[in-house]
């Protein structure tokens, strides 16, 4: 069964179908630019082009870069404080004309590594980790997701930690991949003190890159690995949820 999936991050809105039995994706996947100022009309309007190129009915999920419970959104820290209070489901419904299902990204893209790629058989607690315009985070035991955790947001050296750690961070700063990976050792060492996980799955589009900075983590006792589906996963952790 083909089921859309629609992914919302800070720079990019992503979407293809995706076969939900095997979790790869039936088309190749469109992207769009995340509109400026990211207020809720603007992405509505994206993400209804985006879901128009595939000429769907039925239902859709939809990721969104924040907290989100019942379908409402409760913070925005990489879009516009405009969203806080937004009922997203009834917004991108309407936009879109499908059923829809909205949840954070980042556990999106931890269900679909468990269910297809890096987390696979894992029944110990797991965190899964999107770099990207910030850092999404998603917390696993036994197989259960504990959604919408906000672990990007942690106090590192006083500042939240995705301001140093994230990839955008690593391009503001203009950081060499050892520099760049000083800074996420530090932040998962001080993640790990709290959570004490079994495995981190690193994700987001900097995972493609995951040979220049996973080897120089040296902190952690974890095992730490590159996400098998690279920045596809919210895509299709979307398309798992709406099925």
């Amino acid at each position: 069964m083909d089921v859309l999936g629609i992914d919302i991050g800070g720079s990019g809105i992503k979407a293809a179908p995706v076969d939900v039995s095997t979790g790869t994706l039936s088309r190749e996947r469109v992207k769009v630019a995340t509109p400026r100022p990211a207020l809720p009309d603007a992405i509505a309007e994206a993400v209804s082009t985006v879901a128009a190129g595939f000429s769907r009915s039925g239902r859709a999920g939809i990721t969104f870069p924040g907290v989100v419970t019942g379908g409402v959104v409760r913070t925005a820290a990489n879009l516009d404080p405009a969203w806080i209070g937004v009922d997203a489901r009834a917004l991108f419904g309407q936009a879109t004309g499908l059923d829809v299902v909205v949840l954070n990204d980042a556990d999106a893209a931890g269900q679909a590594e468990l269910r297809f790629g890096a987390g696979v058989g894992e029944q110990g607690t797991v965190v899964m980790l999107t770099f990207g315009t910030g850092i999404g985070s998603a917390l696993f035991t036994g197989g259960v997701l504990v959604p919408n955790t906000e672990f990007g947001h942690i106090e590192i050296r006083g500042k939240d930690a995705e301001t140093r750690a994230s990839e955008r961070a690593r391009e503001i700063h203009d950081l060499d991949w050892a520099h760049w990976a000083g800074h996420v050792d530090e932040y998962m060492t001080h993640l790990e003190r709290l959570l004490w996980p079994d495995l981190f799955i690193v994700g987001g589009g900097v995972s493609r890159k995951a040979d220049k900075f996973l080897p120089l983590l040296a902190g952690l006792h974890a095992r730490v690995v590159a996400a098998a589906m690279h920045n596809d996963a919210g895509i299709v952790g979307a398309a798992l949820a709406a099925a």
